[in-house]
Order: C-alpha cells, then sequence, then structure tokens
C-alpha cells in the first residue's frame, strides 16, 4: 500500500486525529459520523490503519473499539500538528 498517499487522504487523517481524543471511546460507526464517512468506507479506512500498524481493535461482547497504537500515536500527533498549521496558513493569520 501507498501509505503516504492514503494517510494524506482527509478521511484517514481525520480517523487517525480522532483516535487521539482518548475521552471517547471510538467504534466504527462513531468514527463513521464523525469523519462524515460511510460505515463500510470507515471499515476499509480502519481496515488499512490496522493492517499498517497503527491502530488496534478490541471486540467486548458485540463492539469492536478502536484504539491507536504507540506508533499510530506518534503519527497522529504529527498530522494534527500538520492540519492546523495548513488551517493557519489558509486563514492569513
Amino acid at each position: 500500500m501507498d501509505l503516504l498517499g492514503f494517510l494524506l487522504r482527509k478521511k484517514p487523517a481525520l480517523t487517525l486525529i480522532k483516535l487521539r481524543d482518548r475521552r471517547t471511546r471510538w467504534y466504527p460507526s462513531l468514527l463513521a459520523k464523525e469523519v462524515d464517512c460511510t460505515y463500510p468506507h470507515m471499515i476499509r479506512i480502519i481496515s488499512a490503519l490496522e493492517k499498517e500498524g497503527l491502530v488496534r481493535t478490541k471486540k467486548e461482547g458485540r463492539t469492536k473499539y478502536v484504539e491507536l497504537t504507540e506508533k499510530g500515536d506518534e503519527l497522529a500527533h504529527d498530522l494534527e500538528g500538520l492540519v492546523k498549521h495548513i488551517l493557519r496558513l489558509s486563514s492569513g493569520s
């Protein structure tokens, strides 16, 4: 997989950034809602991120939760900084 091309797309990047909020127990349908994509698309995103070792899933009962790995958290932190920088530049500040 072309990880660089994948992560520079909006929805996978936003998914990683959302997962940094540890106050929320993230599950696929909630992530899909927050990132504004369909549930099947979110499942594909999670699967690709899991394959790259950036997230892990944990099943509790019938619910599957998603969380960042250490590697994923580092990358999400950097992506969040990049997004904030881009937003500052685009707002002219």
